[in-house]
This record gives structure tokens, C-alpha cells and sequence, in this order.
């Protein structure tokens, strides 16, 4: 008889065993969710470590450091010569009056280049916002002075 309710040679002790392995079975198995919970934070340190904002320019260092919280537009000049204003492209000869037409109150400008740049790109950007009867100034970062 297959469901007769003897062990394996008769005896009723076989029945006991078979309800303590119920128990074991209804406990819960975290070890497939500690599983995919890992996966999740690999991929996700992965994909942040690859994702970048902004412009990447490298801006030259100074000495002389003065903090300021005016709000003003900023053109930045990329490595290889594109121009950005508040990081939307623009043109050279349509520089000035993008200023003026996005920030109307605003006659001062800070201008930003990568420190790879030739000086007659940075000078003709810098005469452009001249042309426009805008105030320039340049963005630095200051040295670090622990070294």
C-alpha cells in the first residue's frame, strides 16, 4: 500500500519524522532575496559610477580666492572650443545678445574655459562679451595650499 501510515519496515515511527521536515519546509527562504537585493546595489554602484553631469572643464588654478553668491550667467568654453551658456550651447557671434535676451537685469558675466585652451580662443570670447558692453569675470579655483 503506498499511503499506509508505517515507516519503511512497518513501524509508526517513520510518521513522526515525516511531520518534522512540514516544519522546516514552511519556514521562509531569505537566501534568493539577499541574492537579488545584492545584484540590485552592484548594478546600481556600477551604473552611478558611469553616469556624469555637466560640463567637465578644467579651470586653472590661483592664489587669490574671493567667494561670491551673485547670480549671473556663466559662459564656459570646452576643451575643444564649444561654447556654453549656463550649459545650452550658443554661438560666438550671438553671444551677447543671448545674455541679454535670457538675463535681461543681469550686465556682468562670468566666463569659465578649460585651462588646455589657447589664449586666442579665451580673448575672442572675452572681446565678444567686450563688444556687448558686458563685465567679464573669470572663473578660477583656488591652489590647494596644503601641499
Amino acid at each position: 500500500m503506498a499511503f499506509s501510515g508505517m515507516g519503511s519496515n512497518g513501524s509508526r515511527l517513520g510518521r513522526g519524522r515525516w511531520r518534522s521536515q512540514i516544519g522546516v519546509l514552511s519556514e521562509m527562504n531569505v537566501v534568493p532575496l539577499v541574492d537579488v537585493v545584492l545584484v540590485l546595489l552592484i548594478i546600481f554602484m556600477v551604473t552611478a559610477s558611469v553616469m556624469e553631469f555637466g560640463l567637465n572643464i578644467d579651470v586653472p588654478q590661483v592664489k587669490q580666492v574671493r567667494d561670491t553668491t551673485e547670480d549671473h550667467p556663466v559662459v564656459s568654453m570646452a576643451r575643444d572650443g564649444t561654447l556654453y551658456l549656463n550649459e545650452s550651447k550658443v554661438n560666438i557671434n550671438n553671444l551677447g545678445k543671448e545674455v541679454r535676451r535670457r538675463f535681461k537685469d543681469q550686465d556682468t558675466v562670468y566666463v569659465k574655459g578649460d585651462k588646455e585652451l589657447t589664449w586666442g580662443d579665451f580673448a575672442q570670447v572675452i572681446s565678444a562679451l567686450d563688444e556687448a558692453k558686458l563685465k567679464q569675470k573669470v572663473v578660477t579655483k583656488p591652489e590647494d595650499r596644503r601641499k
